[in-house]
């Protein structure tokens, strides 16, 4: 087992370093915010804290430097704890290493036309290249638009704020618009075409960063998009713009080349010079929290997890368990699984009695007709399923959709012989991850799909599958069901080491070493692929 504590004091070096060289200050925007404040039951305020992922692993960050977070402030008692500039200092139990965030307030039409319409039925099936699902945009557009210039607003106050010129940092698809409305606020806007307030900062010249955690379309689909060419005008305010994999970086600079007027992209070296400014694109791929999901797995929480679902679950102790994590989302393959675990009970009838499969379902945008079908869909599979090969003592499929703490879940990752992932398009998928990484003394099987940006990093070593092909996976199903345990070892702890070597930290390594070599002259501050 590797050394973690001298992994941990050489990563938290590199940030420290990269931090400093990166910009003077830090700015993060996402839609969603690290902490939400809430009502319970007594009328007392609750905050919910970041459980993990890319939230709590930019908490972490945003607590080594005086910055500022801007999100969508949505919970209920939100708008109770700012102060008059709308901002609330966190974490709330960790006085001496605290940051600002600051809320943006949405009205229903905004809620509405920004997020459930133009980003969540125009945005994400157009990047998942669910072309049947994309809405047309409408009035939302003007939401959309509306909501960014807020954004670019109070990326702009806080960049008057700082003593230097920040590091603003945007994440995702919620804000394309934005690095473009804010260099139009900053005076930075060089092509001159820009129609909002100039200079709001005072001269500040920030470096502006954009992580597209979701994937980015071939051109050929993404020529589909309604305002495509507002939305690359957008992306191309950032000085750097990040995807996870590499054929998403190629894709993009495929769309800028054939979809928007006056680029000069360079496939090379990864640039686009567009209105005076070059963006620089590349790939890094997002890792997880290795250290904490061990922990997490390691908890007596996660042991008393792991036997009391079974139990409840009327599962016998001696039953294999396949497991798969999901949001209840038309891209995740839920229902191909379940297609791929019937013709696999169909074909191998020994196996009946013998496995069950655990899917664990989130719900997520049941206001969007296109989920609420989802939902319908999967649970109809599951019913099939079950009707078909259930018996008085055994159920071939347990599903739920009730909340699992994370040691829950790691518990459940570590209790599985197998996981399986297959997602029909996803821009990383942090589950595949989260399971390896949470696997113990006798670690599991990662099914894999390849259209999972994870595969790019792990599908060597995992089990892999077509989401479409029910035949093909039924059989990769059967082969990591029946894997020795030499090569079930072997695979595992290959996955292990790659887990390790790219986590959470050292993606936030790698995105902020790329940026410091942007915003610097002349490129010389490493990243940890340097050492």
């Amino acid at each position: 087992m590797p050394n973690t504590h001298l992994r941990a004091d050489r990563v938290e070096a590199d940030l420290d370093r990269l931090l400093t060289a990166a910009g003077d200050e830090l700015v993060v925007a996402s839609n969603r915010q690290p902490y939400r404040h809430d009502y319970g039951d007594d009328g007392e305020v609750t905050v919910d804290r970041p459980a993990g992922g890319l939230t709590a692993g930019l908490d972490e960050v945003m607590r080594r430097v005086d910055g500022t977070w801007i999100a969508w402030g949505d919970g209920e008692a939100d708008a109770t704890v700012v102060d008059g500039d709308d901002t609330v200092t966190v974490p709330p139990d960790d006085a001496e290493n605290t940051y600002a965030l600051r809320r943006l307030w949405l009205d229903e039409d905004e809620v509405e036309g920004y997020y459930y319409e133009v980003a969540n039925q125009v945005l994400w099936p157009l990047c998942h290249a669910a072309l049947g699902t994309v809405e047309s945009c409408g009035d939302a557009w003007a939401d959309y638009r509306r909501v960014n210039d807020q954004f670019a607003d109070a990326m702009a106050d806080a960049a008057t704020d700082a003593d230097g010129d920040p590091l603003v940092w945007l994440h995702d698809y919620h804000l394309a618009l934005a690095p473009r409305h804010l260099r139009e606020r900053t005076g930075s806007d060089t092509g001159g075409r820009g129609d909002g307030p100039v200079d709001r900062t005072g001269g500040a010249d920030p470096t502006l960063a954009h992580t597209w955690h979701i994937p980015w379309p071939s051109w050929d689909t993404f020529r589909a998009c309604p305002n495509r060419e507002a939305l690359l005008d957008g992306l191309l305010g950032n000085d750097l713009l990040v995807f996870h994999v590499p054929r998403y970086c190629e894709n993009f600079l495929r769309s800028a080349d054939r979809g928007l007027d006056g680029t000069a992209v360079d496939f090379d070296a990864g640039t686009v010079d567009y209105r005076g400014r070059t963006t620089t694109v590349r790939a890094a791929p997002m890792g997880v929290p290795v250290d904490r999901i061990r922990e997490q797995a390691d908890s007596m929480e996660a042991a008393g997890f792991r036997a009391a679902f079974r139990k409840n679950r009327g599962i016998d102790r001696d039953t294999r368990l396949a497991v798969g994590v999901d949001r209840l989302d038309y891209t995740k393959g839920i229902v191909q699984r379940l297609d791929a675990f019937e013709r696999l009970f169909e074909e191998r009838p020994d196996y009946r009695g013998e496995v069950t499969f655990v899917q664990v379902g989130t719900e997520s945008r049941s206001a969007i007709p296109a989920y609420a079908d989802y939902q319908d869909r999967v649970e109809a599979a599951v019913d099939r399923v079950n009707d078909r090969f259930a018996t008085d003592d055994w159920r071939p499929v347990v599903y739920t959709t009730e909340m699992i703490s994370n040691e829950g879940l790691a518990g459940l990752y570590r209790e599985a012989d197998l996981a399986v992932v297959s997602p029909i398009r996803d821009g990383m998928n942090l589950v595949a991850q989260e399971f390896v990484a949470a696997g113990g003394d006798d670690p599991g099987v990662l099914v894999l799909s390849d259209q999972a940006g994870a595969h790019d990093t792990l599908g060597e070593w995992a089990v892999s599958v077509r989401p479409h092909d029910t035949e093909g996976f039924a059989a990769a199903l059967d082969d990591a069901l029946s894997m020795s345990e030499r090569e079930r070892r072997r695979r595992a702890n290959a996955l292990a080491d790659g887990v390790e070597d790219d986590d959470l930290d050292s993606w936030l390594v790698d995105v902020l070493g790329a940026v410091a070599r942007v915003a610097s002259a002349d490129g010389g501050v490493p990243t940890r692929a340097d050492h």
